[in-house]
């Protein structure tokens, strides 16, 4: 299973994905919305993990908007210490508030794509 993480923070980035790397997960990750999208149009992830708050132009409700034009079912986790903007109650979404503890990042993602995302046994 492919999982997209989008965080700017790159002590938490770097954490998050050797999380999900350990826990057999597919990783990419990406900084800021550009390369998220660009991401979105080039490999499809299965998840995706975004911080709602980044740097440029394109926050993380906005990369979640454009990824599922192509991928309408597309799981998505928000990752917010603050968030200017309520949650938008999407289908298929979890908000997670930071900081959370690494199993909660794979609890959510097992959450999320209801039990699908667990390790082979």
């Amino acid at each position: 299973m492919r999982i997209l993480v989008v965080e700017d923070d790159p002590l938490i980035r770097e954490f998050v994905v050797e999380v999900l790397r350990e826990e057999g997960f597919d990783v990419i990750h990406a900084a800021d919305g550009e390369q998220a999208l660009a991401w979105c149009g080039r490999q499809p992830a299965d998840v995706l993990v975004t911080d709602v708050k980044l740097p440029g132009g394109i926050d993380g409700w906005e990369i979640a908007e454009r990824c599922r034009e192509q991928h309408p079912d597309l799981p998505v986790i928000y990752a917010t210490g603050f968030s200017p903007v309520a949650p938008r109650p999407v289908p298929g979404s979890l908000m997670l508030q930071k900081p959370y503890h690494p199993e909660r990042i794979v609890e959510a993602i097992r959450e999320v794509t209801n039990g699908r995302a667990s390790p082979p046994v």
